[in-house]
């Protein structure tokens, strides 16, 4: 009886500690501003299969955050703590009721005992799906000669799961590169692997292959992947990368290419398909991209320069080559889209959108690895008009780079070092019928100040995927620290 009486005694006391440590909004004084809030979600469009936006109060002498959240065609959620954390499934059921409407957030916060009522702000719930189940990339410290633990992962953009697709501890002290899906399938994927055991894992429903690292007769190894739509064929460039260091602010770090090429791999004859229209001796060509129906290869190429005295003279143009998928051959004739001639700028990582209207690329001052370079910027060719534009709407004063799009191409990803310059996260936009895009917002994550603060590593290569990858690290680990690599051939042509 005793015992049962200092049970109840208990866990009345602990209800009571638990109420005082609960504060809430009293004696709330208006202001006409609005909520200085991390990260910035004011005024976004998001889809409606999102996670939570969860925030917090940019000042930290802010202790308390409550926030009620109410959809303009009906439901509501409430939030109250150090940061707003909103229930998943609560937040899901807002969202579909309000498709193609906003929800409206009001924010009340405390500081030093005064609590402050912020002006509301709205979020646009788009009435287009993402179509997608989530997104993979690669985490890695943002180092420059040496690199640590990194991984390739994957991310449902319903929660906050992420789980991991093979991380360098399965294969010790090796460099994990570019996983890059077909089209956001799943089922057919890429990845090249750098170090003792390097290779080239190709997965199709058939199967891995694991090709040998490098081709001889290429000089280099197969890196910057994009997959014909038809699934047979991958295009690849093969580069010889070095790097140097700035010495002025604001710059940190030069990647370059003695040389580099582009050629197309056929999976299905174990084929490298090589050309001389993509392989000139005193040019370099690099990333490239097919078009969604396959017919066009893109690619961008400069004239090489001599390293590191001219470093700064190596400007990209976008230019694209038609491609027969019946025979594996390229055209005859390069067009240039986007002339450096012109722009004086220097083009890189061009992605066309899969309804085949737009293509979108980085516009740098020179070279093509623009994750380094805080000029980098977005910008959007209209493949109907011809026209291009730089994308203000979601640029920033830091480095815009490695961008993708959605299946249905509503949506697109990028990186951006905007938070704090150094490290790179991912944010999301989506296009409009008049090719506006939406204020862009960075991923969500349960503690978003505390995930910032624990994070050590930059997102690199995201993409879209429209199912979870089906991968097995440990198996994947294995796999490449077996000796056996397929061979691959080359077929050369001439023009």
């Amino acid at each position: 009886m005793r015992g049962a009486i200092r049970d109840m005694v208990l866990s009345g006391l602990l209800t009571l500690l638990l109420a005082a440590c609960t504060s809430r909004p009293v004696n709330v004084q208006q202001t006409d501003r609005l909520p200085e809030i991390f990260p910035d979600y004011i005024g976004v469009t998001i889809p409606v299969e999102l996670a939570p936006l969860n925030f917090c109060m940019g000042d930290e002498d802010y202790t308390t955050i409550d926030v009620e959240v109410k959809g303009k065609q009906g439901g509501s959620l409430h939030a109250n703590g150090p940061y707003a954390d909103f229930d998943i499934d609560d937040w899901h059921q807002l969202l579909k009721a309000n498709a193609g409407s906003q929800i409206v957030f009001s924010v009340c916060a405390e500081k030093d005992g005064h609590w402050t009522q912020f002006r509301d702000f709205t979020v646009a719930v788009s009435r287009y799906p993402l179509d997608e189940w989530g997104i993979t990339y690669r985490r890695i410290a943002p180092s420059y000669t040496m690199y640590s633990h990194m991984g390739l992962y994957q991310r449902d953009l319903s929660n906050f799961d992420e789980t991991a697709l093979l991380e360098n501890t399965q294969v010790t002290g090796h460099c994990l590169n570019c996983h890059t899906a077909n089209r956001t399938n799943p089922d057919q994927y890429v990845y090249h692997v750098r170090g003792k055991h390097g290779a080239t894992v190709v997965h199709r429903q058939s199967g891995d292959e694991v090709l040998k690292a490098r081709n001889d007769s290429l000089g280099g190894s197969l890196v910057y992947p994009y997959w014909h739509p038809g699934g047979r064929y991958c295009a690849f460039s093969t580069n010889k990368t070095a790097q140097m260091f700035h010495t002025v602010k604001n710059k940190r770090i030069e990647v370059y290419d003695s040389s580099s090429d582009v050629f197309v791999y056929d999976t299905e004859m174990h084929t490298i398909l090589c050309d001389t229209l993509t392989m000139r001796k005193d040019w370099v060509e690099n990333t490239p991209a097919f078009s969604p129906d396959g017919q066009w290869l893109y690619f961008i190429t400069a004239r090489r320069q001599v390293f590191p005295a001219d470093y700064d003279r190596e400007k990209y143009s976008l230019c694209r080559v038609s491609f027969d998928a019946a025979t594996g051959r390229l055209g005859t004739q390069v067009d240039t889209l986007v002339n450096t001639r012109t722009t004086d700028k220097s083009v890189t990582w061009p992605r066309p959108s899969y309804d085949g209207r737009y293509l979108m690329y980085t516009q740098t001052d020179h070279g093509y690895f623009s994750v380094w370079h805080p000029e980098a910027d977005l910008w959007l060719l209209d493949l109907k008009t011809g026209e291009t534009r730089c994308m203000d709407e979601v640029n920033s004063a830091q480095a815009e780079s490695l961008h993708n799009w959605s299946g249905n191409s509503r949506w697109f990803l990028f990186t951006s070092r905007r938070g704090d310059g150094l490290y790179t996260r991912v944010y999301f936009s989506s296009i409009g019928n008049d090719g506006k895009a939406t204020k862009p917002f960075l991923l969500p994550q349960q503690d978003p100040r505390g995930y910032d603060r624990s994070s050590l590593y930059s997102f690199n290569t995201p993409d879209f995927t429209s199912r979870p990858v089906s991968a097995d690290a440990y198996e994947s680990g294995r796999r490449l620290e077996n000796p056996h690599r397929t061979e691959t051939k080359t077929r050369e042509m001439l023009h």
